[in-house]
């Protein structure tokens, strides 16, 4: 079921229309929420073309907060602090991963921005289905935040007791 789901979406998602403009009213969004604000540190995944675009918050956000972005290690998501997007380099997957040493070990007053295929409204997701998200949420309490552009929010989608929901979903 997941995976026609997660087939589906994400046929949806690289098809969106006025990706720029809807990735623009959710960056506006993000840089005005209340959690994300009031924050000391952001985890925040590096956006791939089709995903909503994450580079500009990251831009945003890099001189006023702590930003740690995710690297898999192990079979293992770790988050690496940040200071420039030049500290990136081709990881996993052909996705753009730290290249430093800088391991977040403290996630106190931590927001997590969240990516998804699709999510739920009572907030589960559809990721790439390798669970790595919720492996992390398993063992660190955070303030989850997924990104998913309306056409992507569904009533309810499919979940089971690994699977962990967001707290809050930010859409255009």
């Amino acid at each position: 079921m997941k995976k026609e789901i997660r087939k589906k979406y994400l046929n949806i998602r690289k098809n969106i229309n006025n990706k720029t403009f809807k990735d623009n009213l959710i960056y506006q969004k993000m840089i005005t929420n209340k959690k994300i604000i009031n924050s000391e540190a952001i985890l925040i995944y590096v956006s791939t073309e089709e995903e909503i675009d994450t580079l500009r918050a990251i831009n945003y956000f890099i001189n006023k907060k702590k930003i740690a972005v995710p690297k898999i290690e192990n079979n293992e998501m770790n988050f690496y602090y940040i200071n420039s997007l030049n500290e990136l380099r081709l990881g996993y997957f052909n996705i753009l991963e730290p290249n430093n040493n800088n391991l977040v070990t403290d996630f106190t007053n931590t927001v997590s921005i969240t990516p998804g295929i699709c999510f739920s409204e009572e907030g589960y997701r559809i990721g790439y289905g390798k669970g790595y998200y919720d492996k992390f949420y398993q063992k660190h309490n955070v303030y989850k935040i997924g990104l998913c552009y309306k056409k992507c929010l569904l009533n309810t989608i499919p979940y089971d007791k690994y699977d962990k929901k967001v707290d809050e979903i930010i859409t255009e």
